[in-house]
């Protein structure tokens, strides 16, 4: 089979990467063959060399924009590269009803480190974690199959423990007020169940109260849990030399910002 119908039969099947070993199997040509036909799709724009040994197809529909939306790769992507993963922090909130921003990058949580993507107009950036979830994570549906968010309340603490890499605490409150319409009373009790950052619970509470003027509902599982353990002052933003000062909440969360909501 000739690289251009082993492409055109994983797109009518709603396929849009492959691997080199897939490749290999479906064409039976030689390493180099293949490797000058790859290059020649590469340089006319019909494919993308993501990964090493891992490829986009660009159908003609996203070809304007040289990318290809990350819900139609990332299981894939995540299988070949044998990785845990889920779209979070302003990925996520655009599948949470809470993308108001256009934000042009994507943002990818995963169980091991990997050096940020940038491809044409691909730009991925990766996180890690301390600890996997064991809840909070959802899948949906895209026309290639299944692929893996984290829950709005997952999505707002990830959010707020990394704000200082995303811009700011301000830049994400509009995101944040958005997200606090999706969050259930069941997404906080799961977080609540596994989440190890009392810290950003503290500050996730304070702003769900406070800022958000969410129901009480949704907040009083967080200090309830809080309360039953020691919890201690925090900065509501980070800051390496800034140490809290005076409180006068039940958070314990020191304003140290002033906050401006642009919604």
């Amino acid at each position: 089979m000739d690289i251009s119908d082993y492409i055109k039969q994983l797109q009518s099947v709603e396929e849009y990467s492959f691997s080199w070993d897939e490749l290999v199997t479906a064409c039976h040509k030689t390493d180099t063959a293949l490797t000058r036909k790859l290059s020649r799709l590469v340089a006319k724009k019909e494919i993308i060399n993501l990964r090493k040994g891992f490829y986009l197809i660009i159908p003609p529909r996203y070809s304007k924009q040289e990318l290809l939306p990350i819900q139609l790769f990332a299981d894939k992507l995540f299988k070949y590269l044998d990785s845990k993963y889920y779209l979070g922090f302003y990925s996520a909130a655009k599948f949470l009803g809470a993308g108001h921003q256009q934000v042009h990058k994507e943002y990818v949580m995963t169980d091991k480190a990997f050096l940020h993507i940038k491809k044409s107009s691909l730009d991925i950036h990766f996180f890690t974690n301390s600890k996997w979830p064991t809840k909070n994570i959802l899948e949906k549906k895209s026309d290639a199959g299944i692929f893996k968010i984290s829950s709005p309340a997952l999505t707002a603490a990830d959010l707020i423990y990394h704000q200082n890499k995303l811009g700011g605490i301000n830049r994400m409150l509009a995101i944040l007020e958005e997200l606090s319409e999706e969050i259930t009373i069941q997404d906080i009790e799961d977080l609540l169940s596994w989440y190890p950052n009392k810290s950003t619970l503290q500050r996730l509470g304070f702003l769900l109260e406070k800022e958000l003027q969410v129901e009480s509902n949704l907040y009083t599982p967080i200090i309830k849990y809080l309360r039953a353990s020691k919890y201690y002052p925090v900065l509501l933003s980070p800051k390496s030399k800034e140490k809290p000062g005076a409180i006068h909440n039940n958070w314990k969360v020191d304003v140290n910002v002033k906050l401006e909501n642009d919604l």
